[in-house]
């Protein structure tokens, strides 16, 4: 089958070893478009899995092995000279892991580091990332930002840094660190952690002081030569800056400009700033302009040498402004990021039309960057010329009126960025949020430091927490809460905030945080004196504990929980939404407990706790808070699949998902929704309908929040896909999942288990025993709890010993009776286990068929599948073929293609054939005839 352009485009990135969505973002495509390509490939070149197809990825035309392209910034001039000093930084950088590049602002730094990652770009076969930290105020920001030029996002159960460090661990690849010293300490604390964790990685870092970490190599960056024979690096600079302003200049002149250089002492930054201003002043009156009295600063250790050469050429060039230039010049020093004409006029208080003409003033001074783009036109200071206007701020005493200015005109970008909706948050919101969030931090970084600015700055840290949280980086959104509660001067607020970051915790699988956010939250309402809140608190943490038990590293103790429900219920007085979070937290620590007393059948452990949890429906439902209820019916969903109830275990869930359609968006109706969601797919597998199974876990998979963790988000959705036999949709998403999977440092996750065993299945029935014995291994290493042996490992086993003609084993496998494993096939399982059961006690031939047939029957009713298969059993039994072909039509009304194949097998002779043929329409290998 002949390949499209763009899937040899996808299939070149993957044999470049990038993941689908380092592919979506090469291409400017979605996620689930190379998904859709790389599933296409895999047909089109009948390979198993992604490692084979890999394999098959064609070399670039001459260039050997195919890798990823460097991540580098373009440069805006040519880089000049400095031949020896790339030679020695990159041998140094192959003899050593970490190699800092040190030196004084305007030295370059900067472009050394540029220029020497462009051309080691080879020997890094995995990559080569560019992390400018200038903007970085915050050190718990620098993962975050290592991790944008990654190109990882948030993955919720992670802190950035571990995903930092996971994504990097088998990378070889060089990563440049631009900027460090204003974070120098986080930095340090982050490289330990790459450098012990991270064998095949190298870092380069730019810093004006060492950074003092473990294998650090120093390269002390010297200024550019002032060679007199023959034309030195510094000349070459300040001719090419000048003929670039459209001045060149004649042999004759180059002593003098070999003078000016040395005057300058070789620095970079200041070569250019003069060069610069030759079409205006000419080399004469550059010279003159040098021994001006402000070409020094004096006093302290602002003076010291490695600063004085950088200083002296930003003192000059500031001289030489008009005074409203010069203090346009310091305004704009508050931007940590590019910013607008507009924005500029806010901070400088001017008409914009003025702020445009200063601004053009300053970018033909080279003072300012300017960009063009179709989004419109920006302007960014250098980092070393905006630290030199914030000193120039400072002095002038005009340092916190301006940042006054932006930290209000801050609050109204983030006003302004705020939605109703977020799952409605298209690409261009995210690329304006993306434009100002690094002003938005600094100023919170700021006004947080500044007691009169308190309220400005509590305000400000919680748009950024529901900004970022819209934006998908939960951990900086719980920090920002955090941060806001501690802010705040109204303990109502306080605990807001704090309830706010539990549920951000909650999203991000971290019940430890939420846990001690909770109990903060509590506290905290007790002291603005309103107990019915804190006592719905300590009756959410009771409730949490057993809801969300896999999200917690310790788990609570029941003496714990049973004094949290009785501190509530001393508070809860008579407010009816207390009331109703204590009765809900009694129902789950009942449920908890009769599940684990349990020994015989769940019907009779489990019926007051259906009572209970009935109870706090209804007065959830009384107060009118569609959270709260969601949190009862999820309870009560448990206790009704404890209780063996599956159809009204899965009507429950589904009510979930109707009353989360309503609910305000925020971090807790997200967390809410998305557990939901989980349950809503796990239900509908449950009761074989294996549409809505799917319409759910789509949700799941597609959800935001769940972009970067595509083992959480594909889990449910490959679980349908392999009941249903829909193979192509299983081998595209198993790449996404197991890619996830190995991002996100490859954890120990039980839940993960039935996805991971209904890859292996579909391996096996495909006859791809490498790639099944890989995902075997994969499935030992998240454990074999007992859901696995009696619940869906049992499942998928029969379901191969069935395809394979082995009755007898797969009745082996199932040998227990389900009264005896209850526990472990009530939820999910149970009508699977039955009807594969009865129908493998048919084809072994066993003597009791008739009767387990008779209870199949009874157990399975209603659900679709499940009740086709016992009818087909029955009809073999009976040797009734008609009987036996018409559940075909059963099984393709259920979109179970694979079973409906198999019917046709079954039922042999002139059919056999056709049976043969759909199964291997769907990719899988033939069934053995009986």
């Amino acid at each position: 089958m002949e390949i499209s352009p763009r899937e040899a485009e996808v299939l070149e990135l993957v044999g470049a070893r990038l993941s689908n969505a380092e592919i979506a973002a090469r291409l400017v495509i979605s996620v689930r478009t190379v998904e859709s390509h790389v599933s296409s490939l895999l047909r089109k070149l009948e390979v198993p899995d992604r490692r084979a197809l890999a394999q098959r990825a064609p070399e670039p035309s001459g260039a050997g092995p195919s890798q990823p392209a460097p991540v580098l910034p373009a440069p805006l001039t040519s880089f000049i000279g400095r031949a020896r000093e790339r030679a020695q930084l990159t041998e140094t950088i192959k003899a050593h892991r970490q190699v800092t590049a040190i030196g004084p602002g305007g030295v370059g730094k900067t472009r050394l580091a540029l220029a020497v990652a462009a051309e080691m770009a080879d020997e890094f076969p995995d990559g080569v990332w560019f992390v400018d930290l200038a903007p970085v105020t915050d050190p718990n920001m620098i993962a975050s930002a290592v991790a944008d030029a990654v190109g990882l996002g948030e993955q919720p159960g992670r802190d950035m840094t571990e995903s930092v460090v996971a994504a990097l661990t088998d990378r070889h690849a060089l990563l440049v660190l631009d900027n460090c010293e204003q974070v120098r300490d986080g930095v340090a604390l982050l490289l330990e952690r790459l450098l012990a964790n991270c064998p095949r990685l190298t870092v380069l870092a730019t810093s004006r002081a060492r950074l003092m970490v473990p294998f650090e190599r120093v390269y002390p960056v010297p200024p550019l030569s002032l060679a007199v024979d023959g034309e030195s690096d510094a000349v070459a600079l300040f001719r090419e800056r000048a003929a670039a302003v459209g001045w060149p200049l004649d042999p004759p002149l180059f002593d003098q400009i070999a003078a000016i250089c040395e005057r300058l002492d070789g620095m970079a930054l200041a070569i250019e700033l003069a060069a610069a201003r030759y079409p205006t002043l000419g080399l004469d009156g550059i010279t003159a302009a040098l021994s001006h009295p402000l070409r020094m600063l004096t006093g302290g250790s602002r003076a010291d040498d490695r600063h004085r050469s950088v200083r002296a050429a930003l003192d000059w060039s500031y001289a030489l402004l008009e005074p409203a230039d010069r203090a346009l010049l310091r305004q704009m020093a508050v931007f940590a990021a590019p910013f607008t004409a507009r924005a500029a006029a806010k901070i400088a208080g001017a008409e914009e039309g003025v702020a445009a003409d200063g601004l053009a003033r300053l970018a033909e001074q080279s003072l300012l960057v300017v960009t063009a783009s179709p989004g419109g036109t920006t302007y960014r200071a250098l980092e070393t010329i905006r630290q030199y206007g914030i000193e120039r701020l400072t002095e002038a005493d005009e340092l916190v009126e301006v940042r006054s200015r932006h930290l209000h005109w801050c609050l109204a970008q983030a006003a302004a960025l705020a939605v109703a909706d977020p799952a409605a948050v298209r690409q261009d919101w995210r690329a304006r949020f993306d434009l100002v969030a690094d002003d938005l931090r600094a100023a919170l970084a700021w006004a947080a430091q500044e007691p009169e600015q308190r309220t400005d700055a509590c305000r400000l840290a919680q748009h950024l927490a529901e900004l970022t949280f819209t934006r998908n980086l939960i951990g900086e959104s719980q920090q920002r809460y955090e941060q806001a509660a501690a802010l705040a001067d109204d303990p109502a607020a306080t605990a807001s905030m704090l309830r706010h970051a539990a549920a951000v915790a909650g999203c991000r699988m971290r019940g430890d945080d939420m846990y001690r956010l909770q109990r903060a939250t509590a506290e905290a309402a007790r002291r603005a004196g309103d107990t019915a809140d804190a006592a719905r608190d300590l009756a959410t943490i009771a409730t949490n504990a057993y809801r969300f038990l896999g999200k917690f590293a310790r788990k609570l103790p029941p003496q714990e929980t049973a004094a949290l429900i009785t501190q509530a219920r001393k508070l809860a007085d008579q407010d009816t939404a207390a009331q109703a979070a204590v009765a809900l937290a009694e129902a789950g620590r009942a449920l908890d407990d009769a599940v684990g007393a349990a020994q015989g059948q769940p019907d009779n452990c489990v019926p007051e706790t259906i009572a209970r949890a009935e109870r706090a429906v209804e007065l959830t439902h009384r107060t009118g808070d569609p959270l709260a209820e969601s949190a009862a019916l999820d309870v009560l969903t448990g206790a009704l699949s404890w209780a063996g109830d599956t159809f009204a275990a899965a009507a429950t869930a589904r009510r979930r998902i109707t009353l989360l359609s309503s609910a305000p968006n925020t971090p807790a109706a997200t967390h809410e929704l998305i557990e939901a969601l989980g349950e809503a797919a796990e239900a509908s597998l449950g009761t074989g309908d294996l549409p809505g199974a799917r319409r759910w876990a789509r949700q799941l998979a597609d959800h935001p929040l769940l972009a970067e963790v595509g083992h959480r988000a594909m889990s449910w959705l490959l679980v349908a896909d392999a009941l249903a036999g829909n193979v192509d949709q299983v081998l595209t998403g198993s790449v996404r999942f197991l890619d996830a999977w190995r991002r996100a440092g490859s954890p120990a996750a039980s839940a993960l288990g039935p996805a991971a065993a209904a890859v292996a299945m579909i391996h096996n029935l495909r006859d791809d025993h490498d790639a099944q014995r890989e995902w075997r291994t994969f499935l030992d290493q998240l454990g074999t709890p007992p859901d696995h042996t009696y619940g869906y490992g049992a499942v998928f086993d029969a379901m191969l010993l069935l395809h394979h003609g082995q009755a007898p084993q797969a009745l082996e496998r199932m040998a227990p009776e389900p009264s005896e494993v209850w526990k472990w096939v009530t939820w999910i399982w149970l009508h699977w286990y039955v009807a594969l059961r009865a129908e493998a006690t048919v084809l072994a031939g066993s003597p009791d068929a008739r009767g387990r047939l008779a209870d199949a029957r009874t157990i399975t009713s209603g659900n679709p599948v499940a009740s086709a298969i016992v009818e087909r059993a029955e009809a073999l039994l009976d040797r009734d073929r008609q009987r036996l072909l018409a559940t075909t039509d059963a099984f393709d009304a259920a979109g179970c293609r694979y079973q409906s194949a198999r019917t046709l097998v079954l039922a042999g002779g002139e059919h056999a054939a056709a049976g043969q043929a759909a199964l291997a329409d769907l990719g899988l290998a033939p069934q053995a005839v009986r």
